[in-house]
C-alpha cells in the first residue's frame, strides 16, 4: 500500500503519455511509439514545476517495466523455428554484431564518448534497436538520459534505413523475383523491427512478391534478437570486473547478474515447447508480444520524463556520428558476407 500511495501519480502520468503514443506509433510505425513517448515525456517534464511527488512512480516505470518488457519479448521467439530458418544468416549476424561493437568501442576511446552511450548505441545498432537497449541498460546501470540518447540515435537511422534501403537494394541489383537476399540484407543491416518490416514490405510491394521478403527479414531479425542473451551476460561479467578494479576487492556477480534475462529465456523456452510439441499456434502468444511492445512505450515515457531535452541536443553530435559509423559498418559487412556466402 505504501508503494501504491507513493507511486500511483507517477505511474499514471507515464500511462497518460504512453497510451496515445502507442496509438500514434501504430499509425506511423516507422517512427514508432517509443520515440513518440520519449519526445512527449521530455516536453512534458519541461512544463512540470514540481516533479518530486511523481518521481518514485516514474522511476519504477523506467526501471522495472523496462525489464518486464524484455521478459515478455521472449514469448515472440520459437527457438527451434528461428534457429532452423535463421541459421543461413547466422554468420552474417555474428559479423555485423562484432563490427558494430568494435566500432563503438574504438570510437568511445578516440572521441571520448561516454562508455554507457557507446555500449547502448553499439548494441542497439547491431541487435534489435530499442529492445536491445532496454535489455542492456539495467545491466550497465545506464541513466535514463543515456537511454534516451541511444534511442534517439537508433531512431534516426531506423527512419533513414526504412526509406533508403529499398532503393539501395534496387541499385545494388538484388533479385526482384526472390525476396530472400533482400530479406537477409534488411534483417541483418537494419536494427529495429519496425524499420525492418517497413523496408521488407516495401520491397515486396515494389516487385509483387507477396510476403516472401517480409517473412525472411523478420525471421533473420528474430535470430538477431537472441544475441540479447550472450551480450547481457558478457556485459554483466565486464561490469563485475570493472567494479572489482575500482573497489580493489571482490564484487559479487549476483549483484550485477541480469536475472530478468533468465525469465526472457524461460519465456522463449515456454513458447518453443508449446508451439513445437503441443502444437499451440504462435498467434496464442500475440497478446503477450503486444504487451511487451506497449511496456517499452510505457517505459520510454518515463525515460523521457527523466531526460533533459536541452542537454540531450547539446551532447548529441558525437553519439549521432557513432551511430552513423555503426550503421555504415553493419551495412557494408552484411553485403560483403552475403556476397561471400553466395546469397547475393
Amino acid at each position: 500500500m505504501n508503494f501504491i500511495t507513493k507511486s500511483w501519480k507517477g505511474i499514471l502520468l507515464c500511462l497518460v503519455i504512453a497510451i496515445p503514443a502507442w496509438f500514434a506509433g501504430q499509425a506511423v510505425p516507422v517512427i514508432g511509439g517509443p520515440v513518440i513517448a520519449i519526445l512527449a515525456g521530455m516536453v512534458i517534464t519541461l512544463l512540470l514545476k514540481n516533479k518530486e511527488p511523481l518521481q518514485e512512480g516514474i522511476t519504477f516505470v523506467s526501471k522495472k517495466i523496462l525489464q518486464y518488457a524484455v521478459i515478455l519479448l521472449g514469448f515472440g521467439l520459437n527457438l527451434s523455428v528461428v534457429l532452423e530458418t535463421g541459421r543461413q544468416s547466422l554468420p552474417i549476424i555474428i559479423a555485423t554484431i562484432s563490427t558494430s561493437l568494435i566500432l563503438a568501442f574504438v570510437l568511445h576511446k578516440v572521441l571520448k564518448i561516454p562508455g554507457n552511450i557507446s555500449t547502448l548505441v553499439g548494441v542497439g545498432s547491431s541487435i534489435c534497436g530499442g529492445s536491445a537497449i532496454a535489455a542492456t541498460a539495467p545491466v550497465i546501470e545506464a541513466s535514463d538520459e543515456e537511454v534516451a540518447q541511444a534511442i534517439s540515435v537508433i531512431f534516426l537511422f531506423n527512419v533513414l534505413a526504412a526509406v533508403l534501403f529499398p532503393a539501395f537494394g534496387t541499385m545494388l541489383g538484388f533479385s526482384t523475383t526472390d525476396g530472400g537476399a533482400f530479406g537477409v540484407f534488411a534483417g541483418t543491416a537494419i536494427n529495429d523491427t519496425s524499420s525492418v518490416t517497413a523496408a521488407a514490405a516495401t520491397w515486396d510491394s515494389m516487385y509483387h512478391l507477396g510476403a516472401a521478403t517480409l517473412d525472411k527479414a523478420v525471421t533473420v531479425k528474430l535470430t538477431r534478437t537472441l544475441a540479447i542473451i550472450p551480450i547481457t551476460l558478457v556485459l554483466a561479467f565486464w561490469r563485475t570486473r570493472k567494479e572489482e578494479e575500482a573497489e580493489g576487492g571482490k564484487v559479487s556477480f549476483k549483484q550485477v547478474f541480469p536475472f530478468f534475462i533468465l525469465f526472457f529465456i524461460l519465456a522463449s523456452v515456454i513458447t518453443t515447447v508449446m508451439t513445437s510439441f503441443f502444437h499451440v499456434p504462435i498467434e496464442f502468444f500475440t497478446p503477450l508480444k503486444e504487451l511487451s511492445k506497449f511496456f517499452i512505450v510505457f517505459a520510454m515515457a518515463a525515460i523521457g520524463l527523466n531526460t533533459n531535452i536541452i542537454k540531450l541536443v547539446k551532447t548529441g553530435a558525437k553519439p549521432i556520428f557513432l551511430g552513423l559509423c555503426c550503421w555504415i559498418g553493419i551495412t557494408f559487412v552484411s553485403l560483403i558476407m552475403q556476397h561471400f556466402l553466395g546469397i547475393w
